[in-house]
């Protein structure tokens, strides 16, 4: 019976986004899995400090530095600020080394397409961090798709003094983007949008209407300075409307053939009461809570990067994944430009 090696990763970036990675990847090698945590690289000596002390894991203050003294790495985390992205991704690639990005995959295309040339040349596996595309309420939601026409995101948070060296198209926004994009599958036709600084130097909420080349239409709206904390995702399908809650990781299917007269704001509303009234039929809908197997979205990310690095298959969500949803956020943005000259703001 043949023993498999364990797969030796590397974290790039000890902030808040690499230290869950540290502790994901500590948590599968203590329960056993083929993973073996053994170097981070951060440029700041505390925090450095305090996440070799909290994860057990020899600290480097460069990628170079790490490579050489761990020897042989398999993957790696990449975790630093976007604009870092490609910066800290070439080293590791020319490496051999394999890839899970955080999202957005980088600052600009030009950026993401050094990146995926260098994995193309290097034979390496490219991963974008898009944890929603894992969230188990999305993969419940994926078995009900047939034919979505009208979605409408909403992603609001309180403000942070982190990733604010992105918009929230970039920060927030891109998570909804990426799975629309994937459930839709496509081509955008017309994009418009509005959005605004308020707290930062960059947009911290925008609203934005997306129509594709088959005739669907989404409605996203994301905000970092909202007073409460808001992921879900709603769409509408011939005879059906899903409810989708990231954060509890809830799914609500309607059937409402029975309503095929009701518009779809009537629908919404309708849905929204029976929701609160305990999830209750009303007349003329069928009401199902979808099961949903409850698990951490950044935990199954992690597990299905290792699973492609085993065996050398396409991540779920790609490293062209990643650039499509960049690209598309950079056209968002570039509409709130647009729109923000013609305003005269």
């Amino acid at each position: 019976m043949s023993v498999s090696v364990p797969l030796r990763v590397i974290v790039i970036g000890a902030g808040a986004f690499g230290r869950n990675h540290l502790r994901v990847y500590r948590e599968l090698q203590q329960a056993g899995k083929d993973v073996e945590l053994v170097g981070v690289v951060d440029r700041d000596p505390a925090t450095l400090a305090s996440a070799t002390a909290k994860f057990e894991v020899s600290g480097f203050e460069t990628i170079e530095a790490c490579l050489a003294a761990t020897g042989m790495v398999d993957a790696a985390s990449v975790c630093v600020p976007t604009v870092h992205h490609a910066t800290a991704a070439e080293p590791l690639l020319a490496a051999g080394i394999d890839l899970l990005i955080e999202k957005p995959l980088a600052a600009s295309l030009a950026d993401a397409d050094r990146i995926l040339e260098l994995s193309r040349e290097q034979g390496r596996i490219v991963q974008t961090g898009h944890l929603e595309r894992f969230n188990p309420a999305v993969t419940a939601a994926r078995k009900h798709l047939h034919k979505p026409m009208f979605f409408e995101a909403h992603r609001l948070s309180v403000f942070t003094p982190r990733s604010l060296d992105v918009d929230v198209v970039l920060d927030l926004m891109i998570h909804d983007l990426d799975i629309v994009l994937s459930l839709v599958a496509s081509p955008v036709r017309e994009v418009r949008a509005v959005g605004l600084p308020v707290l930062s130097h960059k947009v911290d909420i925008a609203n934005v209407r997306l129509e594709f080349e088959n005739g669907c239409v989404a409605n996203f709206t994301a905000s970092r300075i909202s007073t409460e904390r808001v992921r879900k995702l709603r769409f509408f399908q011939p005879h059906q409307y899903l409810s989708l809650d990231f954060a509890r990781q809830d799914l609500l299917m309607i059937d409402v053939t029975a309503a095929a007269g009701m518009n779809p704001t009537q629908l919404a509303a309708m849905a929204q009461m029976v929701q609160q009234a305990g999830g209750h039929p009303s007349a003329g809908l069928s009401l199902n809570k979808i099961p949903v197997e409850l698990g951490e979205p950044l935990r199954l990310e992690i597990e299905s990067f290792l699973q492609s690095v085993r065996d050398r298959s396409t991540p779920v969500v790609s490293g062209e994944n990643g650039r499509s949803a960049l690209a598309l956020a950079l056209e968002i943005n570039a509409a709130i430009e647009a729109h923000t000259e013609r305003a005269g703001l």
